[in-house]
């Protein structure tokens, strides 16, 4: 809480900028600052920036009203976090401020974009705007805004931090506000300095300006929020105070604690009065650490317990995390490590999701320590080496603010000279607190680097005992495991021992009754076994022919129909057609035409004749394939020639993109059917002017014929149907896309032969224009190069 009085400041003019508002602590303009940016660009900000931007553009006037609008823009983009955005309109803003001579916007320009920068910690950036701002302050001779930026730059440099400018800068600010008699802000200045101090571990010094911002803050009554802040930070300075700093304030050590205690009490209450619950917390936490710090055992574990409380309800995350901690800490050091554990487990979890690293630090050392006391060293040399990688982050992070502070020292020293020269600033009280607190940076510096060193030896010392530590616990742990093995193992001996000795005294009386017996149980399990495996075995073979005839009885049922309906009409057709002729009243183009429907149906009737012998062959017994080693490419063109008359009625295209010397194992015949049947459906199923393609491709063995079409497709039921174990055919002859006929057996015959050679065939269901069937064969791998032929 101490801390956050390091950030007060003043806020800013209002829109219209005429009226300078009323100044408040940094503490809120850089909370307000970062909250506006800790969300995400929302939908609704951008409708205001394309607003704002649309009436920047059509206001083309450089006057007053268009600064006000570029103000609103800068604004709306820091709001949005957009960095390059802001600088972009910020410099068009003051640009256009000093050609107009109003300088109350330029000012404003600098100030807001230093504040933004310092909200995000871009340190150079905010020191460059506040001096910048200062310049246009006291060009417009306004001493309030000039002690403002000087405010702002002693709570930047408090946080690098860089107590000697800190403290210079807070001075600065002190002598404008006593100047001109601005008793709030004065009061935050002193309570800046006293923040300074206090950093210094110059408690006496931190107490004579706390005394100061009290007596301001009184002015107001004793129930403001400056009131409880100003009591928690006397408390806190009265509790941290070293024997030194106890003689300097001019307090007996029996009393430090007293004191103590009397602010933080009072700081509670004023919390309370102004229902500020992180102030309560804060207050109920450091009353904890007193009453711990007295001996009294049940207050001070009250205390950690309704700040816990408090904190949580809040939603404090950095007092929940400390209250914590501190409840953790303090069952730690009364021996109590199962509770400590499981609270610093909680504040170690709230501090790493925050990044909390000073918490999230002393968490897991304390972790360390109390998992150390419970035996288990594998967790504490966990947690401790986590406590050394969270304590080289924060070293490391002091470590660029080191390098950040001596850059900027380069800059302040130029622009402190130059301010010297103009405001001849000569208060010799000043220049050697400057100096006293320049010198008590630089031993606090030297401290810092010396604790680095000692604490780099204790944590690889602590490291080396804790590893020392777990392998001697795991040593212990393998002996007495090996131990209570050999106890176990000799047990079982025994037992064993024990049992043979009864089995072989028992074995005698029942060795006539057993053997008689499993005899017995042997037969009568071998016949019992022989008999169900004959059972099982007709059972299947049963099974089997069932399946066979229902699937023929089926078939023939289709062939049947297929014969009974498809046949007659062509062969009364060709009885008609004699009769005619016979006659011989014709004429020669009825004739022709005539002829020409007749040989299509004879055509009809011959393919499925066809089909109907080659099925029936193949469903004969003792009917096998006759395997070879075939030339794909060469098939294919024979089987394309025999359908080239069909396909160029059609206009359509077959496309023979089969490598040359493509082998597969097959038997001829078999193959030129299923191919014909599968390229003539093609055709059947494309309209006028399509194509048809036949390729190949090889896959783990096999070699997969693809015959394409851009066709009217398959339905996905269609698809499902034919690619399902035992397809039997549709059943049903569906008409082409010219009206041709079919048999309804094609498909099925081509899914009878493609199994007899041990294959595979499906129709690509993720083809999307027309159909692709897909035929698997064993390959037999040749030399090939590319070879395509087209007909039409």
């Amino acid at each position: 809480m101490f801390n956050q009085l390091k950030y007060c400041t003043i806020s800013q003019s209002n829109e219209l900028l005429t009226l300078i508002t009323k100044r408040v602590s940094i503490l809120l303009c850089l909370v307000f600052f970062v909250s506006s940016y800790c969300f995400s660009q929302t939908q609704q900000q951008q409708k205001e920036l394309d607003a704002l931007l649309l009436l920047n553009q059509n206001n083309t006037k450089s006057d007053s009203t268009k600064l006000i609008i570029l103000t609103k823009v800068y604004r709306q983009y820091m709001k949005m976090r957009n960095f390059e955005k802001v600088d972009e309109y910020v410099d068009e803003t003051i640009e256009l401020a000093q050609k107009l001579n109003l300088r109350r916007y330029s000012f404003n320009a600098y100030y807001r974009r230093g504040l933004f920068n310092h909200g995000f910690n871009k340190y150079q950036k905010a020191e460059e705007n506040y001096f910048d701002a200062i310049k246009e302050a006291t060009a417009l001779k306004d001493q309030n805004q000039v002690a403002g930026c000087y405010l702002s730059l002693g709570a930047l440099y408090m946080e690098i931090p860089d107590y000697a400018k800190s403290l210079g800068m807070n001075q600065k600010a002190l002598e404008l506000y006593q100047k001109y008699g601005d008793e709030e802000d004065l009061a935050n200045c002193f309570t800046n300095i006293a923040g300074v101090y206090q950093d210094l571990h110059q408690e006496a010094k931190s107490l004579e300006y706390l005394k100061k911002a009290l007596t301001v803050y009184l002015k107001e009554g004793d129930k403001s929020r400056g009131t409880a802040v100003v009591h928690l930070s006397m408390g806190l300075a009265y509790f941290t105070a070293s024997k030194e700093e106890q003689i300097k304030i001019g307090i007996p050590p029996n009393q430090r604690l007293t004191i103590a205690l009397d602010y933080f009490n009072k700081s509670l209450k004023g919390g309370e009065d102004i229902d500020d619950q992180g102030i309560v917390a804060e207050s109920i936490k450091s009353i904890g650490d007193v009453y711990a710090e007295m001996g009294d055992k049940n207050l001070a574990l009250k205390s950690y317990q309704k700040a816990i409380q408090i904190s949580k309800t809040a939603d404090n995350k950095i007092n929940y995390s400390e209250s914590l901690y501190a409840l953790g800490d303090f069952y730690k050091k009364q021996k109590d490590y199962d509770n400590a554990v499981v609270l610093l487990s909680n504040s170690f979890k709230v501090a790493e999701e925050n990044k909390f690293f000073e918490n999230q630090k002393n968490s897991a050392y304390a972790l360390s320590e109390a998992y150390e006391e419970l035996g288990d060293f594998d967790r504490s040399l966990a947690y401790y080496k986590q406590y050394v990688e969270i304590k080289d982050q924060i070293f490391n992070e002091d470590k660029e603010k080191e390098i950040t502070r001596q850059q900027m020292r380069i800059d302040f020293g130029v622009k402190e000279k130059d301010y010297l020269l103009r405001q001849k600033i000569t208060d010799g009280e000043l220049q050697r607190q400057f100096l006293l607190a320049k010198q008590q940076q630089q031993l606090l510096i030297l401290r810092k680097q010396e604790l680095a060193i000692s604490d780099r030896d204790k944590d690889l010392q602590r490291i080396n005992y804790l590893t020392k530590k777990h392998e001697l616990e795991n040593a212990k742990k393998l002996q007495k495991s090996d131990s209570i093995s050999a106890q176990l193992q000799a047990i079982i001996s025994n037992k064993k021992i024990s049992s043979q000795e009864q089995q072989i005294r028992f074995d005698w009386k029942v060795k006539i009754f057993l053997t008689v017996g499993i005899t017995l149980v042997l037969l009568t399990a071998v016949i019992i076994f022989f008999n169900q495996r004959k059972t099982t075995r007709l059972n299947k073979i049963i099974n089997l022919q069932k399946r066979e005839l229902e699937q023929l009885s089926r078939v023939k049922d289709r062939i049947f129909s297929v014969v009974s309906h498809d046949m007659r009409t062509p062969v009364n057709s060709l009885i008609s057609f004699i009769q005619m002729l016979e006659d011989g009243n014709i004429e020669q183009e009825k004739l022709s035409r005539y002829a020409a429907s007749l040989k299509n149906n004879l055509t009809y009737t011959s393919t499925m004749m066809e089909n109907l012998l080659n099925w029936a062959a193949s469903q004969m017994q003792g009917f096998n394939p006759y395997l070879e080693e075939l030339n794909v490419q060469e098939t294919a063109d024979e089987v394309i020639n025999t359908l080239k008359q069909h396909a160029s009625q059609k206009n359509i295209i077959v496309n023979n993109h089969i490598e040359k010397d493509t082998y597969c194992s097959a038997d001829l015949n078999m193959l030129s059917l299923v191919l014909r049947n599968l390229i003539s459906n093609a055709i059947k199923f494309t309209p006028n002017g399509g194509s048809v393609t036949i390729d190949t491709e090889r896959a783990n063995g096999y070699l997969n014929v693809k015959v394409s079409d851009t066709g009217v497709g398959m339905s996905p039921a269609q698809i499902n149907h034919f690619n399902k174990p035992g397809y039997l055919g549709s059943g049903v002859s569906t008409l082409g896309t010219n009206k041709e006929k079919g048999t309804g057996l094609g498909l099925l015959l081509c899914r009878t032969f493609i199994s007899l050679m041990d294959g595979k065939i499906a129709v690509n269901a993720a083809y999307k224009q027309g159909s692709q069937f897909i035929i698997s064969l064993r390959e037999n791998p040749k030399s090939s190069e590319s070879k395509h032929k087209v007909i039409s």
